[in-house]
């Protein structure tokens, strides 16, 4: 192991300063230990800023040789992050969207293919975009108050930043569908039973614990650890970066529809979101590729054509019938 020394500093925040990008992320070095604190009072909610400075903090780490692991976590004592800034996406378009969803999937990237091992020290809330990014580091500690969860579905959208598919590899398709569907919020240790929190820990010893985990990683060999991370994430999730582009797709997308609109407005004003264009359904879904449950879907659409029919026969495709299984409508159709 390096050398201990005491703790130091390399950014922090000017007092009666505004906020600057590299004052959002504090990096505190521990010997060989980096720890990256996300300080965006008083929830540290996810704004460009702050993704940008965690994404400078991180590259700039991986380029360091002194430093042989990560911590990540975030100041105060309300939580780790209460997820993305909504008031800087309840106004984007597709094009927007898709972008900002482009950001925090590079960042949570930055963090899931660092040669370091990295630790999530979490706390109190940790919600949507935190959840996510959470994911993308190779351990969770909990405090014995952090709390998860993916509630995008209560605002008209669904996790952008990789959440959809980490999770679902983190915890399985059933407790992911509940977890994403339902917005519920997991308390720490119902999601260390779920498979998603490697360890629960007392509050006041959260960071100890971390430390400790994250000095014992970094007396590893270095390229071992860095081929390990590498070999268990490529296992574990071979099409990673296709999936990627197609929940940024339809992320995307959502930031066309009015209960996007409404159900981020709903939650800036506090007050309950009401959705009610259900007829946007019936629109949307003619332009949504929706692979992985294809088959299931173009049926239903291909027996629903079929008797609306007017013979009640099946009609070819030039006639009015479903398109061909190997013809799927494309997104940019209609």
């Amino acid at each position: 192991m390096a050398k201990r020394y005491p703790l130091t500093v390399m950014q922090v925040s000017a007092i009666a300063e505004p906020a600057r990008p590299e004052a959002l992320v504090r990096v505190e070095r521990r010997g060989p230990v980096a720890i990256m604190t996300i300080d965006n009072p008083p929830m540290n909610i996810l704004s460009t800023q702050v993704l940008d400075a965690l994404a400078d903090a991180v590259v700039r780490l991986n380029e360091d040789p002194s430093v042989h692991a990560l911590i990540l976590t975030g100041a105060g004592d309300r939580g780790f992050t209460a997820g993305a800034d909504i008031k800087e996406m309840v106004t984007m378009g597709h094009s927007a969207a898709s972008r900002y969803s482009m950001k925090g999937q590079a960042v949570a990237n930055l963090l899931e293919t660092s040669p370091l091992p990295v630790i999530a020290a979490v706390q109190g809330f940790c919600l949507g975009g935190g959840c996510e990014l959470s994911l993308a580091c190779d351990f969770i500690l909990a405090a014995d108050n952090a709390v998860f969860g993916q509630p995008e579905i209560n605002i008209g959208v669904i996790p952008g930043w990789g959440g959809s598919r980490r999770l679902t590899r983190a915890i399985g398709v059933v407790r992911a569908r509940r977890w994403i569907l339902t917005g519920e919020r997991i308390p720490a240790r119902t999601a260390m039973e779920e498979g998603f929190v490697d360890r629960v820990v007392p509050k006041d010893h959260l960071l100890d614990e971390a430390l400790v985990l994250a000095e014992t990683l970094a007396t590893k060999g270095a390229v071992a650890l860095a081929a390990a991370k590498h070999a268990v994430n490529l296992a574990s999730e071979p099409d990673r970066r296709l999936e990627f582009e197609y929940e940024r797709e339809l992320w995307g997308m959502l930031f066309e529809t009015a209960d996007q609109k409404e159900g981020m407005r709903a939650f800036l004003e506090k007050r309950p979101a009401s959705f009610r264009d259900h007829a946007e359904w019936v629109r949307r879904t003619r332009k949504i590729r929706w692979e992985g449950s294809h088959s299931l879907f173009a049926a239903s659409q291909r027996i629903a054509r079929i008797r609306a029919g007017p013979t009640g026969k099946k009609s070819g495709h030039r006639n009015g019938g479903a398109r061909p299984h190997s013809e799927p409508e494309s997104p940019s159709a209609r």
